[in-house]
C-alpha cells in the first residue's frame, strides 16, 4: 500500500510505502530521498550500487537520489518513507535535524541503524500516527506531516550517533564531521586534496586527520577516494561511458590517476569491476 501526499503550490511530496519494491514504480518524482525500514520478521536483502545491504528485522538504512537500488524479488514486504526537497530540504533544515552526514549525503557507506525493543514500539507508533494524518485531509495535513517527518528523521538520526559515532567525541567534532562529509559529497569531482576541504572548515589538515582517526579509522583522504571510486562505479555500472569519460567526469585530467586510485580503493581496475558486475545473476 502507499500513501502520497502532493503540495499543489510547490510539487512537494512525500510518500510511505509498504511494499518499497514493487511501489517504487508508482512514485513519479525522481529526487527522493528515502528511510527504508524492514518491519518484517526475516532478513531483507539487495544493493545499492552494485552492493549488498542487508537489514535484519527492525533495522533502517537511507537512500537518496544519488543510489541506485536493486530489489531481490520473493521477500516480505519493505516499508520506505520518502519525500522531495521542496516537501522537507534537509540541506536547509539542517539546524533542525542536524542529519546531513550521517544519514543522508556526505556518507560513502549507507548507515544500518537497529531498533531495540526499547524503540520499535516507539517507531510502529510513529508509523501508525503517519498512517492516520495521510487519511485525514485537511488544510493542515501537508503541516502534519512535515512535522512527523521530522520527528522520524531527528529520532532516526539520534539513533544513529548513538550507534555508529564514538562516544569520546563532541558535538562540534561531529559537527566537523558531518561538515566534511557533505561537503566531500558537494565538492568530489573537483576538489581531490584534504587541504581543499580543511581550508573551507577553518582547519589543518593534520587536525582532520586525528579527528578521523577517533571516528572511523578511515583518514579525510580515504573519504575523498571512496566517495571518487563509489561514482566511478555507479557510472561504469549505469552508463555507457568509458573509463577515460569517467574519469575526466571526476576531475582527472590523467586516467591513468583515476585507474590507480579505482583499483586501490575496489581491488580491481574499472574494466575488471565493469565486466565482474555484468556477469553477476540477475535479481
Amino acid at each position: 500500500m502507499t500513501y502520497t501526499f502532493t503540495g499543489k503550490q510547490l510539487g512537494s511530496t512525500l510518500n510511505l510505502s509498504t511494499d518499497y519494491a514493487n511501489d517504487k514504480n508508482q512514485l513519479l518524482e525522481e529526487n527522493l530521498i528515502s528511510i527504508h525500514w524492514n518491519r518484517g520478521n526475516q532478513d531483507y536483502h539487495f544493493l545499492i550500487d552494485g552492493i549488498e545491504y542487508i537489514l535484519k528485522p527492525n533495522q533502517l538504512t537511507t537512500s537518496t537520489y544519488l543510489h541506485k537500488l536493486t530489489f531481490v524479488k520473493g521477500q516480505e514486504p519493505l516499508t520506505t518513507f520518502s519525500f522531495n526537497r521542496e516537501f522537507y530540504c534537509i540541506q536547509d533544515h539542517d539546524h533542525e535535524v542536524s542529519c546531513n552526514g550521517i544519514l543522508f549525503f556526505g556518507t560513502s557507506e549507507n548507515p544500518i541503524i537497529t531498533l531495540d525493543e526499547t524503540e520499535q514500539p516507539k517507531f510502529e507508533m510513529l508509523f501508525h500516527v503517519f498512517e492516520d494524518e495521510f487519511k485525514t485531509k485537511d488544510p493542515i495535513q501537508g503541516e502534519m506531516l512535515n512535522m512527523l517527518l521530522k520527528r522520524l528523521i531527528i529520532k532516526t538520526t539520534r539513533l544513529a550517533k548513538e550507534q555508529l559515532i564514538p562516544k569520546e567525541l563532541d558535538d562540534t567534532q561531529i559537527d566537523t564531521v558531518r561538515k566534511y562529509n557533505v561537503l566531500v559529497d558537494l565538492n568530489y569531482r573537483q576538489k581531490h586534496q584534504v587541504s581543499d576541504y580543511a581550508e573551507l572548515l577553518f582547519k589543518s589538515p593534520k587536525t582532520l586527520s586525528n579527528l578521523f582517526a577517533k571516528y572511523n579509522q578511515k583518514s579525510p583522504l580515504q573519504i575523498i577516494h571512496d566517495r571518487i571510486a563509489l561514482e566511478g562505479k555507479r557510472l561504469l555500472l549505469f552508463t555507457d561511458k568509458t573509463v577515460k569519460e569517467i574519469a575526466y567526469d571526476l576531475g582527472f585530467e590523467d586516467a591513468g590517476v583515476f585507474h590507480k586510485l579505482f583499483k586501490k580503493r575496489i581491488g580491481q581496475t574499472p574494466n575488471e569491476f565493469k565486466t565482474h558486475m555484468k556477469e553477476q545473476p540477475s535479481t
